[in-house]
């Protein structure tokens, strides 16, 4: 069962502004990096369970959170069924993020009050999901659509709130420009947890460069 309410995760979301992304099939290295990433500030981690039993890590991993990390919030991504949707909730999974819009699994969310971010790519996907009750728009591919897609969407829905992922870079022009175009969080994965790091296992730089990217969104915004 989720530890945090959707409106916890949402408020959390849009209060750090970043969503580090990560996957390994390393349970210990897992929480090496988890541990970088909440000492240097981040207060949320999307697992994305795309290895075989993901699961099973991502379990280990919640535990870790829930036992020596305060405040940290797990939640699942890379989900594109139900079914994986359900077992990862059952294990504690405190938001959800889809690659595209699935209604039955908006559905499983609501009915446990979890957090869900489906992948949209037009107003009309947009608009669907908002319907659905969605909090946060997940914009993916973001590089597809860039800053200017945001900033067209929101002058008709100010309401709508995105969070690009996949295109966000932890160079400050290209942070500024996606929040001045009106985004509430942003997605980062290996461009933050990047492939050096985790072989060099350079927890230190991990750390530092999580507490710049979210020193620098702060200023931003």
């Amino acid at each position: 069962m989720a530890k945090y309410s959707r409106i916890e995760v949402a408020m959390a979301m849009e209060g750090t502004g970043m969503v580090p992304l990560f996957y390994h099939p390393d349970v210990e290295l897992g929480k090496k990096v988890l541990r970088a990433c909440y000492d240097g500030g981040a207060r949320l981690m999307e697992f994305t369970a795309r290895g075989d039993f993901a699961f099973e890590v991502f379990s280990e991993l919640n535990k870790f959170a829930i036992k020596e990390l305060p405040g940290m919030m797990m939640g699942v991504g890379s989900i594109t069924d139900v079914a994986a949707a359900s077992l990862f909730m059952q294990m504690g999974a405190n938001f959800v993020v889809t690659p595209s819009l699935r209604e039955d699994i908006a559905i499983a969310c609501n009915r446990r009050k979890v957090l869900w971010s489906p992948g949209c790519g037009s107003l009309t996907e947009i608009n669907r999901a908002e319907e659905l009750g969605c909090e946060i728009i997940k914009l993916f591919p973001g590089f597809v659509y860039g800053p200017e897609f945001v900033k067209a969407i929101k002058g008709p829905q100010p309401w709508t709130k995105v969070m690009p992922t996949g295109g966000v870079t932890t160079g400050e022009s290209n942070l500024k420009a996606w929040f001045d175009a009106g985004v509430t969080c942003v997605g980062m994965g290996s461009q933050l947890i990047s492939k050096e790091v985790l072989e060099k296992q350079d927890f230190a730089k991990l750390e530092n460069e999580v507490r710049r990217v979210l020193e620098t969104i702060r200023i931003i915004k």
